[in-house]
């Protein structure tokens, strides 16, 4: 089979191939182009899901990025099981026609307790004192000792929240090199989140984003350099592209307002509860699905949604089946944003009883996907200066709570995850294959597939 190398740039689009872009700009215009149809919901986990599967989010089941579990009734967020994705993997198919075939996974999601030779993901250290320490995991697990020896601890902080850089991107295609230099795997997969912070923080304003893209543009530069001199077949696409937005929904909020949302008073905060509540949002950027637990609401939340202003698509369990999004896992409705306008996960009404997490960087325990912890929070001048103390007694080895993420949902003015976003701002599809024009998500697979494969598509296919 073809050494085959995908490099997925989080976020991009054509609309962003510019002068701040001059590698990719003639790496492009020497090969084929091609846009991806953006799939609902256009997120990263369910986007990569149906990449490496063919795979709508009805058969992966990755229905987004998180989920609202009705056995466990929690929501649960970025969990990383490979188990979780329906489908059988490209990897595996190819394992079965080549036993010397591997592959190498970095930094794709669901990335943990899969079938794949090598792989990274992020996942920090929680000791008992409730500290947080920058770590990744990996498969085998001395790689990641390997890894860390040459490149140093992995720059967790740095792959998200306030702190986010490009030394996220530039470790995990270095770390890519180095175990394409011991291993030289057959396909290698590459994720390059870099682009997905300044736009979801500044949107299309290239006076805000132009060093970013400069940056990732080096990166892929030394990347596809890299690969292209050991005769490596190159693909670059993305997931989703990121449009301009003004106006967050607090669909949670509009809910409890109707009398749908129940919280428990810890210390004088309210704490979200799921289960209790007869129904309730998961937001996940311009699509949220919304889950009833009590089935006479049933129709006064179908209602209330539709008359909701910024929300375009109401759809229940039947029309989402026209979006292959109908799973177990997706919600009653499933509810997409206008183009200008995202889903907040914030269900309380006065910022003084927010939950504690509301103002951490706490992905797993929010009950929805929040931009915001992209943002320190700007009400507080001193707000700088409150986190290295905070920093301060970490290194102590004092516990501490790094309490300094805004409530201000105007902040973001960047979003994606909606259909119908024009071609400019769709998902790239970039490789020495003539593909056509367009592609729709599941036709990625079998792209990667004719470009890695040695014997013609239909004998593999047969």
């Amino acid at each position: 089979m073809k050494k085959t190398v995908v490099l997925d740039v989080v976020g991009l689009s054509y609309s962003l191939i510019s002068e701040h872009t001059p590698f990719l700009k003639q790496w492009f215009a020497g090969k084929h182009q091609a846009t991806i149809d953006p799939m609902l919901p256009a997120v990263t986990t369910s986007v990569q899901s149906t990449y490496v599967t063919g795979k709508w989010p009805s058969e992966t089941g990755i229905v987004g990025n998180g989920w609202y579990d009705r056995t466990d009734s929690e929501v649960k967020f970025w969990k990383q099981s490979n188990k979780l994705v329906g489908g059988e993997k490209i990897w595996e198919r190819a394992k079965k026609i080549d036993p010397n075939f591997t592959v190498s996974k970095m930094f794709w999601w669901y990335n943990m307790y899969s079938t794949a030779d090598f792989s990274a993901t992020p996942r920090p250290q929680y000791p008992s004192d409730g500290m947080k320490i920058a770590d990744c995991y990996t498969h085998p697990g001395d790689l990641r000792d390997k890894l860390q020896k040459e490149l140093g601890t992995f720059p967790l902080f740095q792959f998200w929240g306030p702190a986010t850089t490009i030394k996220s991107s530039r470790w995990i295609a270095d770390a890519s090199m180095l175990v394409d230099q011991w291993h030289n795997p057959t396909l290698t997969l590459i994720y390059l989140p870099h682009l997905d912070y300044c736009l979801q923080k500044f949107g299309q304003d290239f006076s805000k984003i132009g060093n970013d893209l400069r940056e990732i543009d080096d990166v892929c530069r030394d990347l596809i350099q890299f690969y292209e001199k050991q005769n490596a077949e190159v693909i670059v696409l993305s997931e989703y592209g990121i449009t301009n937005v003004s106006k967050p929904i607090h669909i949670n909020r509009i809910l409890r307002e109707a009398g749908m949302i129940r919280y428990r008073e810890e210390r004088g905060l309210e704490v979200f509860d799921g289960g209790a509540s007869p129904a309730f949002a998961t937001p996940d950027h311009q699509i949220a699905h919304v889950y009833v637990n009590d089935p006479s609401v049933y129709t006064k939340v179908r209602s209330l949604l539709e008359k909701t202003p910024g929300i375009e698509l109401v759809l229940d369990k039947e029309q989402q089946k026209k979006y292959h999004i109908d799973h177990d896992r997706s919600g009653d409705f499933v509810v997409m944003a206008d183009a200008t306008s995202w889903f907040t996960y914030y269900y309380w009404l006065d910022d003084a009883r927010a939950p504690d997490y509301a103002r951490l960087v706490a992905i797993h325990q929010k009950p929805g996907y929040d931009p915001v912890e992209m943002f320190m929070d700007q009400t507080n001048p001193l707000i700088k200066l409150k986190a290295g103390y905070k920093l301060g007694r970490k290194l102590l080895g004092f516990r501490y709570l790094m309490n300094v993420i805004s409530l201000d949902a105007t902040l973001v003015k960047g979003s994606h995850g909606r259909v119908g976003v024009p071609t400019e701002h769709h998902p790239v599809f970039v490789s020495s294959q003539n593909l056509g024009k367009s592609l729709a998500a599941t036709d990625v697979y079998d792209q990667i597939w004719e470009i890695l494969a040695v014997e013609s598509p239909k004998k593999q296919k047969a």
